[in-house]
């Protein structure tokens, strides 16, 4: 046995043996999980996923993409109360990938905003907070998150100072049982101690100034001159495909995409800051659901079982009616927020509920028109698009990946992960071993 660890200990270091500018380029696009199971459904499956020891980073000039908004963005305003400085977003990025925000310092922001996964989360339909607590909703990617005026999927908050406690004091996110115990933390920590009065001109740690920190570092995360940019605003005539320009000219015209999804003449920001109902809620809410399942238990290996094992073992599913639980009227079941369309492709699955695995799925949900209910939305109709014209939307879409990701991913590489030490709070000291 100890002969094989150290062969295995020999293959696995020979492996990793690689230099950081090889790693960075044999990784062009960064934004997969680092354990990739696409193609997990093959019995020829191979991981290939990445070692910790290779998550390495490099950080960046984040604010410069807001001072130099790339191309096909917007100027973002100087209206903003909450100005952008870099030690601002310094310390609202320590705070993000910190888990010690969590009440038992294992969960952080960056956790469910996984950076790598488009600040989305690739491999699972609804988020899974602290302890393993189930959420009802997908994790929405932040990327080009400075331009919403209507935040979570039902638009219940409008500025993300305020939205950032929402996800400290959810249960089943980070858990914290109050804004007094979140603030009695940080002040604790003694890595925290002068920060925030350095940063806020004496201010120490505040409901406020918490929530400004973590809205600044996220207005930073602007992403943009896409291929579709450098072809639409940039007039380079092979920046796109034409595929792609074929996708557009459907996006444009016969799909009606642009309709929610909007295009200015000066810059795009592929949504509206509206919510709608496409009948996707109101059939998930309704339908009845079948007493079969089919689940996966090994490459290429599926089962059929009773779902009610399943139900044995779960907490029954909430309804999800959508901006009706905030505003109580019945006209607003169902409606959700219309996501950007910006690097769309590194942020899968897809709805309020990630029950899409793709954009062709997303697409043919739309050509069949929605799903039919009294508040259906009225720019919802069935498309006729052919199978070929709905392959060329998605080609479209897929060009609206912006140029800077990877050191967007590679700055969050380099964050701290808040690794509790024994001068923390919440460090219990033994008689002769100090242990959580």
């Amino acid at each position: 046995m100890k002969l094989i660890f150290i062969l295995l200990s020999i293959i696995i270091g020979s492996s990793l043996s690689i230099s950081y500018a090889d790693y960075v380029n044999s990784n062009a696009n960064l934004s997969v999980p680092g354990d990739d199971k696409r193609g997990y459904e093959s019995t020829d499956y191979v991981t290939n996923a990445k070692a910790v020891e290779m998550r390495k980073g490099k950080e960046t000039d984040l604010v410069s993409f807001v001072n130099n908004t790339p191309l096909g963005l917007p100027k973002i305003s100087e209206q903003i109360h909450n100005s952008i400085n870099q030690a601002k977003v310094s310390l609202g990025r320590k705070l993000f990938f910190d888990r010690r925000l969590s009440f038992n310092d294992t969960f952080s922001c960056a956790m469910c905003h996984i950076p790598e996964q488009g600040f989305s989360n690739n491999e699972i339909a609804t988020s899974v907070g602290v302890e393993g607590r189930s959420g009802r909703r997908n994790t929405p990617t932040i990327y080009n998150i400075v331009y919403s005026t209507s935040l979570f999927h039902d638009g219940r908050e409008e500025k993300l100072e305020q939205q950032v406690w929402g996800p400290l004091l959810a249960k089943n996110e980070m858990g914290n049982a109050s804004i007094g115990r979140v603030l009695a933390k940080i002040r604790a920590i003694p890595d925290y101690e002068g920060l925030f009065e350095e940063v806020f001109d004496g201010q120490g740690v505040t409901m406020t100034t918490i929530g400004m920190a973590l809205a600044a570092y996220q207005r930073t995360l602007v992403s943009g001159n896409s291929d579709f940019d450098r072809w639409y605003y940039g007039n380079q005539k092979t920046a796109l495909s034409d595929k792609a320009i074929k996708g557009f000219k459907l996006f444009t015209g016969k799909a009606g995409c642009v309709n929610c999804h909007k295009v200015d003449k000066e810059h795009a920001l592929f949504m509206d800051n509206q919510l709608h109902n496409t009948g996707h809620g109101y059939k998930q809410s309704m339908q009845k659901r079948s007493d079969k399942g089919r689940i996966q238990v090994a490459p290429g290996i599926f089962r059929d079982i009773n779902m009610g094992f399943i139900e044995q073992v779960s907490a029954p599913q909430p309804a999800d009616l959508g901006l009706y639980e905030v505003t109580q009227n019945p006209d607003d079941r169902w409606k959700y927020r219309t996501p950007s369309l910006r690097n769309i492709t590194l942020s899968a699955p897809y709805f309020h509920d990630g029950a899409f695995q793709n954009l062709k799925e997303v697409v043919e949900f739309y050509n069949q028109g929605g799903v039919s209910n009294l508040n259906l939305d009225p720019l919802i109709k069935p498309l006729g698009l052919t199978d070929e014209e709905m392959n060329d939307l998605v080609t479209f879409m897929q060009a609206l990946t912006g140029d800077n990701v990877n050191k967007i991913i590679l700055d969050s590489f380099a964050a701290p992960i808040g690794d509790i030490s024994s001068d923390d709070p919440n460090w219990v000291r033994g008689t002769n071993v100090e242990v959580r």
